[in-house]
């Protein structure tokens, strides 16, 4: 006799098959859950490791500003010392101009002109006097031109004061400074007057040597010769 199954045999595979959807639902979420907690603590220690570098490195970018700040302060220090460095080689390379100006000044200027002032700024002098006319200021910027230590001078004024005095005109003057040119010696020494001497002094001796040589020997002078001996008896006889 066949068996018949009179069971709703339909509704429980459908309740099973329910029952194994919501089984691998439940699986599904919780397997989502672990990846996101995963992932969360992966990029946590992630964002903690990037933190601790940043914190090194703004410790390290510190330390760099502070010695940044440090070379700048060194920097201002040379700075400061090559400025005086050139102002000590400065005042030593025209520590003898000033003296040389002074000369200068007396032999430039002539016996109808006088100085009442005068101001050195850099390379460059003022200078306020008078004179007896326009004709000596203009001698004396001649004169000024055609020194060593000063060279173009132009004329700031000339004025007639019509004073009663020996040096009416006023004038002014503004002279820029030079420096004398080293001569240059072509690879030659310059022969002092030591040096003179010096080469002088054995050649004296031998020019006379040569000399004496050269000259011939002077005759020997007899002791006494018979006819001037007789001569002389007989001039003191007669």
């Amino acid at each position: 006799m066949a068996h018949i199954n009179l069971l709703p045999w339909r509704v429980e595979r459908r309740k099973q098959r329910e029952r194994e959807f919501f089984m691998q639902l439940g699986a599904a979420a919780v397997a989502a859950v672990l990846a996101v907690l995963v992932w969360y603590g992966w990029m946590d220690g992630r964002i903690n490791s990037q933190n601790d570098r940043n914190v090194y490195l703004q410790g390290e970018i510190k330390q760099l500003d502070e010695r940044i700040t440090k070379i700048k302060d060194l920097e201002k220090v040379r700075e400061s010392l090559l400025a005086r460095k050139q102002i000590i080689e400065q005042l030593q390379a025209n520590r003898s101009q000033m003296v040389h100006l002074f000369d200068e000044l007396v032999k430039t200027i002539p016996a109808s002109a006088r100085l009442n002032g005068l101001k050195q700024t850099g390379e460059s002098m003022t200078l306020d006097g008078v004179a007896q006319s326009n004709a000596s200021v203009a001698e004396y910027m001649r004169n000024i031109e055609s020194s060593q230590w000063m060279g173009h001078a132009d004329l700031r004024k000339t004025e007639n004061t019509h004073d009663a005095t020996r040096m009416p005109y006023v004038f002014g003057l503004n002279v820029l400074l030079s420096k004398p040119k080293t001569d240059e010696t072509d690879g030659k020494t310059p022969v002092t007057p030591a040096d003179v001497s010096s080469s002088a002094a054995p050649a004296a001796p031998a020019a006379a040597a040569a000399a004496a040589q050269a000259k011939p020997a002077p005759a020997a002078t007899p002791e006494a010769k018979p006819v001037s001996a007789a001569a002389a008896t007989g001039g003191a006889g007669s």
